[in-house]
């Protein structure tokens, strides 16, 4: 069962990387808050840890629920994927979600001082793994789909905001934190939507947004998504170091001139293989910025 586990984890959610991003998330939102707070101090301790433990945990959770979720859509469209093609058994899987979310919430129950939206987020993944009690009607609805299942995204972040301000004595509901759980979320969405754009001769039976709307018009709305990421993200790097926008507004002028071309010639390159680019490069100035405004401050 091991090796079926390790080949599955590698092929479809490889650990390092993905605890790696889990950590990433959970440490630019917590520096962004007690960073606009001005907050004089921070401590990194064993509730940080599980923060990005449960992150990372209910990644992989969600993963292993998407794959029994389409196990039957999988074996016509995608039959080389671990569990469809055999080489992982869904009771392997099963017993691998079920050890790291007694894992997870022994952790959270025992550390963590949010509980309440630990369970909303345990809550929020359960009801995507059976289609919000609706399989008939979303399973075969592609926007139905991404509102429903998408917005998880927020919900994560609304817990690393909750764990962040209780811990430090600071306001859970301000404008500022909604900024920060929107403007952390705009870069999933935009992925999301991506990652089912194709040209038109790439088109399978496998339903895509392109396929769908038309490459042209769901790019068009992705520029849209990404104009409102700047307006967001310029708000909260402002509030950090104005200066900071100026590579923010550079990552967004560089995506715009990708999407016109992908638009010109959808086969010159994947649409989401800039998205991905796009979010590497607004996330380094934020974090720079972060490292350094601690430095200034003598916070470390």
């Amino acid at each position: 069962m091991i090796k079926r586990l390790n080949l599955y984890l590698k092929e479809m959610l490889p650990p390092l990387k993905c605890f790696l991003a889990s950590s990433v998330l959970f440490f630019e939102i917590y520096f962004l808050i007690i960073l606009i707070a001005n907050e004089p101090s921070f401590h990194i301790g064993i509730q940080e840890i599980t923060g990005c433990i449960t992150i990372f945990t209910f990644l992989l959770s969600l993963r292993i629920a998407d794959d029994f979720k389409d196990y039957k859509t999988d074996l016509k469209l995608f039959p080389d994927r671990p569990l469809p093609s055999g080489r992982v058994l869904k009771k392997d899987l099963a017993t691998l979600l079920i050890c790291v979310n007694v894992i997870a919430i022994a952790l959270n129950v025992v550390f963590m001082n949010n509980l309440a939206y630990y369970v909303l987020l345990i809550a929020y993944g359960t009801l995507m793994s059976v289609w919000f009690f609706a399989r008939s009607k979303i399973q075969k609805n592609l926007f139905l789909a991404l509102v429903t299942h998408n917005p998880v995204d927020i919900i994560i972040n609304i817990y690393i905001i909750s764990f962040t301000c209780i811990k430090y004595g600071l306001a859970i509901f301000t404008f500022t934190n909604v900024l920060i759980a929107l403007t952390l979320y705009w870069p999933t969405l935009i992925w999301e939507i991506s990652r089912k754009i194709r040209a038109p001769d790439d088109e399978t039976e496998y339903t895509t947004y392109s396929k769908l709307y038309g490459y042209k018009k769901i790019t068009i709305i992705i520029l849209f998504i990404i104009t409102i990421d700047l307006i967001t993200s310029a708000k909260l790097m402002y509030d950090l170091w104005a200066w900071g926008n100026i590579a923010v507004v550079a990552a967004w002028i560089w995506f715009v001139w990708q999407a016109l071309a992908f638009i010109k010639n959808p086969k010159r390159f994947k649409l989401v293989s800039r998205i991905e680019i796009y979010e590497i490069i607004t996330e380094i100035p934020v974090i720079a910025v972060q490292a350094g405004i601690i430095l200034a401050r003598g916070m470390i």
